[in-house]
């Protein structure tokens, strides 16, 4: 048997031109010298075959590479927000003596929050009642002494002039003449005229004794009103916030005892520049990333405020999240808002989930005309929705890709490891 002696293998040109580059730089300049060079390759000549990098499996939903009218888009910074929140504030002063629960404890609505001891009130509705309780004794006293100065005067001389018969004549007559004769000032008119201040007097008492009464009542009320505000009670179903107290402290009129909100609406608040004012309008969908595992979802334009700031030139503006989406109030967001100053251009468009990442180079895999694939590197730019993002090189309207290939070789989606 004739043995075959093998033949060298000719050293790879690439490989003696990395040899002769590593002994001119040193490492970190070769990092930095091959990261280059990989961004100014074309990108055709990166695709590899898909059976190199284990590509999509058999089944895998292909989409056709849409496009899209994208223009300069702008990323704003905002804060998640609760859609409905207040901080409860003490009414009256004193000291603390209960709190519901701590920090994330969700409460319904009228349950009691926070409470004030309200000992030194409690004693002066006693009072108050008690002051009632006299002025309706008065009351019921002047009523009677009323009711006999109407019916059975005091003065008997007036309850007996009057009626009919000889005395009353007989006084007509002789008695009241006689006694005008020797006192002229004395007239028989006077009789009636006191029993008219008599009975005026005791009106008087009676219409006072009401008054004290509706005093007493009014005092009541008010101090029934300050032992509501001794109690904080939850305005609607929510959470606790922040708790600015603890049982023991004492407490004045106007100073923050709790902050509550309702979580399940959450909002993202962003001030707007008046020049990117002009793309929003109200109920439009805009792309958010929440800095939650850099979620993005797209949210609703819910408000915008009528007045700008004078200072800064920028309009408040507060985009609804959908329902449970993960974060709370505080949170940083980001908001991107299309300027349309710059003008419009026609991009390619892919789902984010279609995008496989190497290392810090996103790539796609392209179906072929054969039912194969090629992995292929592209240029990502912004969003241009949830999960819709442009693509700046690489792909051209109308190729297909597969849109969510199996990552492989420790590539993973978009969504979660796109480089910022």
């Amino acid at each position: 048997m004739t043995s075959r002696v093998q033949e060298p293998v000719p050293q790879d040109r690439s490989v003696a031109r990395f040899c002769r580059i590593a002994q001119k730089y040193s490492l970190q300049r070769l990092t930095s010298f091959l990261a280059s060079t990989l961004l100014t390759l074309p990108l055709g000549l990166l695709a590899q075959p898909a059976s190199a990098q284990g590509g999509p499996a058999d089944g895998s939903e292909i989409v056709t590479v849409q496009a899209s009218s994208a223009g300069s888009a702008v990323t704003l910074g905002g804060t998640v927000v609760a859609f409905r929140q207040v901080t409860l504030t003490a009414q009256i002063p004193g000291r603390v003596e209960f709190i519901a629960g701590q920090e994330g404890d969700s409460f319904k609505a009228d349950e009691i929050l926070v409470a004030i001891d309200d000992d030194d009130l409690l004693a002066k509705r006693r009072a108050a009642v008690a002051q009632f309780n006299n002025a309706t004794s008065s009351i019921s006293n002047a009523q009677v002494q009323y009711q006999r100065e109407l019916w059975s005067p005091q003065d008997r001389s007036i309850s007996q002039s009057g009626g009919m018969g000889i005395p009353n004549m007989f006084d007509q007559m002789f008695t009241q003449p006689f006694a005008q004769s020797f006192m002229p000032g004395n007239t028989g008119g006077d009789r009636y005229v006191d029993r008219t201040a008599n009975l005026w007097g005791r009106g008087t008492q009676l219409t006072q004794a009401r008054n004290q009464q509706l005093a007493a009542q009014s005092a009541i009320e008010e101090i029934d009103a300050k032992l509501r505000d001794a109690r904080s009670f939850a305005p609607f179903d929510g959470v606790i916030i922040d708790k600015l107290v603890e049982e023991g402290d004492t407490v004045q009129p106007g100073q923050p005892l709790m902050v509550f909100s309702d979580l399940t609406y959450l909002q993202v608040q962003v001030d707007v520049p008046v020049r990117l004012m002009s793309g929003l309008k109200m109920g439009m969908l805009v792309p958010v990333k929440i800095d939650v595992g850099n979620v993005r979802v797209d949210a609703r334009v819910a408000q915008i405020f009528p007045s700008a700031d004078p200072q800064r030139h920028t309009v408040t503006v507060k985009f609804d999240l959908p329902i449970n989406v993960p974060g709370g109030p505080g949170m940083y967001a980001e908001v991107m808002l299309t300027d349309l100053s710059v003008p419009v251009a026609e991009v390619p468009v892919i789902p984010d989930s279609a995008v496989l990442w190497r290392g810090s180079l996103p790539a796609v895999y392209v179906a072929t005309e054969d039912k194969g694939a090629h992995l292929r590197l592209i240029r990502l730019g912004d969003y241009v929705s949830a999960h819709q993002v442009a693509v700046l090189s690489g792909l051209k309207v109308g190729e297909r890709i597969y849109a969510a290939p199996p990552a492989a070789d420790g590539a993973s989606s978009a969504w979660h490891q796109r480089a910022e």
